[in-house]
């Protein structure tokens, strides 16, 4: 019988383990397949990669946006973060296209959209906070006014502000917060509830020919704290006019104007301010006050609408307390979500 000879083939046709390099260099080959060297790659996805460097642009440079027409700058600032959706979109068609140049231009907006919020995607609540404040519009024409009026005060604020009150449904909102907050005052279509006592309450003139803005002193345990409580008109996105928002910069100049009188060391602004802190027509109001989302927050704590919300037109900003932790409530029958913070009463200086 004629002997077989088994012969153990050998790594050059085996099938013996494969050495790690070769698999490394089989996987980059099948990724590639040479394409590196090949010069098209560079040349396809110059229209995709000229779209990508403009949304890093707009993002960068938004406060260069001039709002002489329709006030283009403050309508793309009030969905400035929305942009950063566009970012996978182009993503995917550089790799559909398969262009080297349009997948690297990706990376500028990417980098630009991770500096303007990457600090949003971050939880940093913290656990302190003598004091905790809320905010709500309710919506004038609210169905619900009474399961709206235990909802906010079920979150246990110290101090709650109202925006969008009608006279009438003052009352119901009076009964159904009198058993939680002994003090309060509505003016206007603005009120605030406190469960520690209100001094010094007055309006507040934001050039409306109406009050819709009003401030007061909270006398809390540890110590004095003016509370303002706005609700700046509304905006307005119209296909011939574009966005519509000269009277609420005005009435924002002027709320700013009070804000920056103001002789109490500790201050927080409580309301509906139609605007986002990214919106440049702001200023005269962000530039003297901390948002507490932005440095206590967890996500972007989008207020509005109710339903889907994209922005956070709803404030709630401090000076001189320090905030530590804010976040949205659950829905109510508005069409905003209310919003929360607890901060913290500081003293001296």
């Amino acid at each position: 019988m004629a002997q077989q000879a088994y012969m153990t083939e050998t790594d050059n046709g085996g099938s013996g383990p494969e050495p790690r390099g070769d698999r490394l260099r089989r996987l980059y080959d099948r990724l590639l397949g040479g394409r590196l060297g090949d010069r098209r790659i560079w040349r396809r996805g110059v229209v995709l990669a000229v779209c990508a460097v403009l949304l890093a642009v707009v993002m960068m440079l938004h406060s260069r946006i001039p709002n002489m027409i329709g006030n283009l700058g403050s309508l793309i600032e009030t969905f400035l973060p929305w942009l950063g959706l566009l970012i996978p979109v182009l993503l995917l068609l550089a790799v559909v296209r398969k262009s080297a140049t349009a997948l690297i231009a990706v990376l500028l907006p990417a980098l630009v959209w991770l500096n303007l919020f990457g600090g949003q995607l971050t939880d940093k609540t913290a656990s302190g906070g003598g004091l905790t404040v809320a905010t709500h519009n309710v919506n004038a024409e609210n169905p619900d006014p009474v399961g709206t009026a235990r909802e906010v005060a079920a979150s246990g604020a110290d101090v709650l502000a109202l925006e969008e009150l009608t006279e009438s449904a003052v009352p119901t909102y009076e009964k159904a917060l009198d058993s939680t907050y002994p003090y309060h005052s509505v003016q206007g279509t603005v009120g605030v509830w406190s469960k520690y006592p209100l001094t010094g309450v007055r309006a507040v003139d934001i050039d409306l020919g109406w009050t819709r803005a009003m401030r007061a002193t909270v006398t809390a345990p540890a110590g004095q704290v003016a509370v303002y409580v706005a609700h700046l008109p509304s905006v307005r996105v119209k296909m011939e006019a574009g966005f519509t928002a000269r009277q609420r910069d005005r009435s924002a100049d002027f709320l700013g104007e009070a804000i920056a009188h103001e002789p109490l060391r500790n201050v927080v602004l409580l309301g509906d301010l139609n605007g986002t802190m990214n919106d440049r027509a702001l200023n005269a109001v962000t530039s003297q006050m901390r948002s507490t989302q932005g440095a206590a927050g967890n996500g972007f704590g989008f207020s509005w609408p109710a339903s889907f919300p994209m922005a956070r037109i709803d404030q709630i900003m401090v000076r001189g307390l320090k905030p530590e932790s804010s976040w949205t409530l659950p829905e109510t029958a508005s069409d905003h979500l209310p919003i929360a913070a607890r901060v913290s009463v500081t003293t001296g200086g």
